[in-house]
């Protein structure tokens, strides 16, 4: 088969399919941070946490948090969503359709639901399908699948192959992201590794991104598929086009596995190539979503980089953290956060910092707290960054 040219107009998002903390649509997430509520709560996993006060932003749908099965099912929702939000007929688009997932820990899911199951597999990934693949199936999708792991910037490092298989001619459409979910042993491990809240008050005050007092993050599940093709495309079958996926850059701390590293540039980089691949100049940004989860280390290593990347302009351009309100979503969190940019692209509005009551003197930004703020958006840039130090921007253009 002969690959068409590649693509040169630009990329743009038609279709959104979340399930989150928040909301398991656009509009209900868009009026949930907008209004700076909170899903953070205590929850009960029934196993594995005994004496540990478990704090977390599970699914608004209430669906029981650690349940075998959760991680396919989630993900297939979001994306069934995400197509059926951008009216395409997985079947009709046949082997020029594509989907990339972004997932950190499938077979730590895998080996756990074996060993609720009273399973004794000690290696992984060599029995079950692989997820990227049943989640294909499920919905019809027959051009290329892919998962892409990059811890907590998984979903948005799917954004970014997704694009570039738009731009290669490789697919006409893709839809891209990931869903995460909480269970015991995700918890345990983040708890043992000092990295997770031990807020000891109010459970809706514990994720405090660039807050003095902020004592780690608080896990939340859900996040994202978007769809992905060309402009001329979208523009030609009559497709709402709620932004273009302008500019993409990555990078490597390749520091530590899982502290962030105290020299900003590569984080820095990573923001610099995105603003470049999209032609924007740090003071052409309008807002910030930053990765911030609330961590000592890495929110102000964050902060560093984008001061660096956008020098003087720093002073003036909002930033915001949405941890506050949703959690960290782990392996969703970058596609998530992209729809959060998505909201102010749409809404005019910018999102807050929730609990940011005393901001750290060692994160001297613009930031957007307490209430939303509405001004004119343009142009958003989205941070995520993973560990074992991977770094992602996203910048996404309104629709004109």
């Amino acid at each position: 088969m002969v690959r068409p040219a590649p693509v040169t107009d630009p990329v743009v998002i038609t279709g959104v399919g979340v399930r989150s903390p928040l909301g398991d649509t656009f509009d209900a997430v868009a009026t949930a941070l907008l209004a700076g509520r909170t899903a953070v709560r205590e929850i009960d996993l029934g196993v594995g946490m005994a004496g540990i006060r478990t704090l977390a932003a599970p699914l608004a749908g209430g669906e029981v948090p650690g349940a075998v099965g959760r991680l396919e099912r989630v993900n297939l929702q979001a994306v069934a969503a995400a197509l059926a939000d951008a009216a395409i007929d997985p079947r009709a688009a046949g082997p020029r359709l594509g989907l990339v997932l972004g997932q950190g820990a499938e077979h730590l899911k895998e080996w756990e639901a074996d060993h609720r199951a009273a399973g004794t597999t000690v290696f992984t990934g060599t029995g079950a399908e692989p997820l990227v693949e049943r989640l294909a199936t499920a919905v019809g999708i027959a051009g290329p699948a892919v998962t892409v792991g990059a811890a907590c910037a998984s979903s948005g490092f799917a954004l970014a192959l997704a694009r570039s298989w738009l731009e290669t001619g490789l697919v006409d459409v893709c839809v891209a992201g990931g869903c995460e979910v909480i269970s015991p042993i995700a918890m345990a491990a983040f708890h043992n590794l000092r990295a997770l809240s031990r807020w000891g008050g109010e459970a809706a005050a514990a994720s405090r991104p660039f807050d003095r007092r902020r004592d780690g993050f608080v896990m939340g599940e859900g996040g994202a598929f978007l769809v992905l093709e060309p402009a001329s495309r979208a523009r030609r079958r009559g497709a709402r086009i709620r932004a273009s996926l302008a500019g993409v850059g990555m990078s490597s701390d390749a520091a530590h596995m899982v502290t962030p590293g105290t020299d900003p540039r590569p984080a820095a980089r990573a923001i610099t190539a995105a603003l470049a691949d999209a032609g924007v100049a740090p003071e052409g940004v309008d807002y910030v979503n930053a990765h911030a989860a609330g961590t000592q280390v890495g929110d102000v290593a964050e902060a560093g980089a984008i001061g660096l990347a956008l020098g003087a302009a720093a002073a003036s351009v909002p930033v915001s953290s949405t941890k506050g309100l949703s959690g960290h979503l782990v392996s969703g969190a970058a596609a998530f956060e992209a729809v959060a940019c998505l909201v102010a692209l749409d809404r005019q509005v910018l999102p807050p910092t929730a609990n940011l009551d005393e901001p750290d003197e060692r994160c001297p930004l613009h930031h957007v707290r307490g209430m939303p703020c509405a001004r004119s958006v343009d142009v958003v840039a989205s941070n995520s960054f993973g560990f074992g130090g991977a770094n992602l921007c996203l910048v996404l253009r309104r629709a004109a």
